[in-house]
């Protein structure tokens, strides 16, 4: 690996931080002309307290080469010699990360000038909760949503919330169950703490099983609609590719085996065999149950070791059963159509501490 950090020439006392607040983490892999435009959007922020670190998992297509990033006030390009995959990248950038938020940001997105202005405001109003999910909309085609935070059916399937929906159905602020990779915010200590993302998971429900420990730990994730990215989506991966089929179907079972307390998942596990059937028959109406059956026969293969892997996260845990419960979907149907699942907040919301904001 060769780290490259670049600062900006203007990036002077009172343009950039020395101590950032926001490290925001791009990891790529042949993201081609999505890379420049996501870190152009960075160089266009309202506020100029963070830094950007790029790890490429040996991109062979150019899109790391020559990067602009005369705007941005700092930046360091991690050159990997192999791909990763998310997780690791997404792990690597933060242990090199000097902010104290870790800021994901897929390659394929672009970022509103606001963005990190707006999740200071979210962390102002929340100030004991340690993840953030942002505002995503459709990048070719912005009356469409691509995510309002990811949601979880107490089944064991996840989904993130609001992709493809019109973007009228955009909720208000709410908590929502974890955060979508392509926009998370992370406290980067909180992050490092619980070992950042499974990289057995390479990618795709890594960001959903990190939420789930989380939950486990008594955290909350505070959906933020006004701090606004606007994504791709399957830009890299495809969205229905035999690669992201394989490892969303695969990790979605190690997830619910790995983090599922015990008494929900013997009470649920029938409705989980009863859903997983029916994802399999229609991945044969649509001509990919190769890819599905291959994903869900090395998630049952692995299911066993990933619960032993998850024991003490879960063992520890003292969080209510009903109020883990409650932050899931309950009803197939929210699934199957993608709809948002963001809760309002009640009276003033998550209990607060005030030492968490004071750098911003």
């Amino acid at each position: 690996m060769t780290e490259n950090p670049r600062t900006n020439p203007a990036g002077t006392p009172g343009n950039a931080s020395p101590d950032p607040v926001f490290s925001v983490v791009i990891v790529n892999y042949n993201g081609g002309a999505y890379v420049q435009a996501a870190l152009d959007s960075l160089g266009g922020q309202t506020r100029r307290d963070f830094e950007v670190l790029l790890v490429d998992n040996a991109s062979t297509d150019g899109s790391v080469d020559n990067p602009d990033v005369a705007d941005l006030p700092a930046f360091t390009l991690m050159a990997e010699t192999e791909n990763h995959g998310y997780a690791r990248g997404t792990n690597l950038g933060a242990r090199r990360a000097k902010g104290e938020w870790i800021v994901c940001l897929n390659p394929d997105a672009v970022a509103d000038p606001d963005f990190l202005d707006k999740i200071a405001d979210g962390i102002r109003r929340h100030p004991g909760v340690g993840m953030f999910a942002s505002a995503q909309y459709n990048l070719e085609d912005p009356s469409l949503l691509d995510g309002a935070g990811d949601a979880y059916l107490i089944f064991g399937i996840p989904w993130r919330g609001g992709f493809l929906r019109p973007a009228t159905e955009m909720p208000e602020e709410g908590e929502c169950f974890s955060p979508c990779g392509a926009g998370a915010v992370f406290r980067r200590e909180l992050f490092l703490a619980h070992g950042g993302f499974d990289e057995e998971f390479f990618c795709y429900c890594e960001d959903v099983d990190l939420g789930f420990r989380l939950r486990l730990a008594g955290d909350t994730c505070i959906f933020l609609p006004r701090a606004v990215i606007h994504h791709v989506g399957g830009g890299l991966s495809g969205r229905a590719s035999d690669f992201s089929i394989y490892h969303g179907t695969r990790n979605r079972v190690w997830t619910y085996a790995k983090d599922m307390p015990g008494p929900i998942l013997w009470l649920t596990l029938p409705g989980h065999i009863t859903l997983s059937l029916y994802l399999l028959m229609r991945g044969a109406m649509v001509g990919r149950v190769r890819e599905t059956w291959r994903g869900m026969r090395d998630g049952l293969k692995d299911a066993a070791r990933m619960r032993r892997k998850g024991q003490e996260t879960r063992r520890s845990s003292r969080v209510p059963l009903w109020r883990l419960a409650r932050t899931m979907a309950w009803n197939p149907w929210r699934m199957s159509q993608h709809r948002v699942h963001v809760r309002k907040l009640s009276g003033n919301g998550p209990v607060s501490s005030p030492s968490a904001s004071e750098a911003l």
